[in-house]
């Protein structure tokens, strides 16, 4: 199974997937922005996002079959996708490989998003502070269909681990014999 919590920058994603895999038995966290880099040494494949790859998201399907089959449990992957066609090619490659998939998005709004970001001190989030600013607007506009297609968890006034503790619960609500 996936429990793929998606959002924007500054929502809550990476704190909530570790307070996940706490409360989950044989979960772990996917970050499939490793797939990404490893994909940015290939010249004319990633111009600047590495999500505009096509192999980026069939390596995301793969890696994650691949994990589940060796390792089995539950992945957790904290990713922003913020393009439909993207996430239903991931979803769709996903479900193809007999995987469940449970979307959260992480939601809060701008201001809070903001000041966020502007006080992450992470030594990996201060050098990208501006890019983040950059992907408010375009999760702006990715929120419609994103709410279509995922849960959606307002993380305005809760904090992570309540987050995960709820995201916990729908899934072991929707029958998941791995949670309950």
């Amino acid at each position: 199974m996936i429990i793929w919590l998606n959002g924007t920058f500054g929502a809550g994603k990476t704190t909530t997937a570790h307070e996940l895999t706490a409360l989950l038995p044989e979960s772990r966290i996917f970050d499939t922005e490793h797939v990404g880099f490893m994909l940015r040494h290939v010249r004319d494949l990633v111009d600047g996002d590495f999500q505009h790859a096509k192999p980026w998201r069939g390596l995301v399907v793969a890696t994650a079959s691949q994990l589940l089959d060796h390792l089995g449990g539950t992945l957790v992957v904290p990713q922003t996708v913020l393009v439909r066609q993207y996430w239903q090619e991931i979803h769709d490659g996903l479900t193809a490989a007999g995987i469940p998939v449970h979307h959260f998005v992480l939601h809060t709004d701008r201001a809070t998003l903001a000041h966020r970001i502007d006080t992450d001190t992470k030594p990996d989030t201060v050098p990208a502070r501006q890019w983040r600013h950059d992907h408010l607007t375009p999760y702006e506009e990715a929120l419609p269909w994103l709410r279509e297609e995922a849960e959606v968890i307002d993380t305005t006034e809760l904090p992570a681990d309540r987050v995960a503790r709820r995201v916990a619960a729908t899934v072991a609500s929707a029958g998941h014999p791995a949670i309950g």
